[in-house]
């Protein structure tokens, strides 16, 4: 099994399908959300299409009006700081749909590793 991480969307929730971790990974979203104290919690079938495009828009409602949750959001699912600075911030929305693929990537990473060293 590839240990590469998935370079989009598609490639991501398809691993995800392929590995019947779907649900685990909807799971892992929602308790890093819920420990940032973000009012988001996801049916873990929720369609690929809704999750990218509810978590997109979550994310640029951050970025807009609540930096720090924001901020501490990304330090508890500890996305990459290197891969975010490398960003351009400049466009709000192409910005926060960026941040929301590290974030599935990241969430994504976590549950592959739990589910490969368990």
């Amino acid at each position: 099994m590839s240990n590469k991480l998935p370079q989009n969307f598609e490639d991501l929730i398809s691993k995800a399908q392929d590995l019947e971790l779907y649900s685990k990974f909807i799971q892992q979203i929602n308790k890093d959300f819920l420990l940032a104290n973000i009012d988001l919690d996801f049916e873990t079938d929720i369609l690929p299409s809704s999750l990218k495009y509810l978590l997109h828009e979550e994310i640029f409602k951050l970025i807009q009006n609540k930096f720090a949750e924001y901020l501490n959001l990304l330090y508890i699912i500890d996305v990459s700081e290197h891969k975010i600075k490398q960003l351009d911030g400049s466009d709000t929305l192409k910005l926060s749909e960026n941040v929301t693929f590290l974030v599935l990537q990241r969430e994504w990473q976590k549950v592959w590793f739990r589910k490969m060293y368990s």
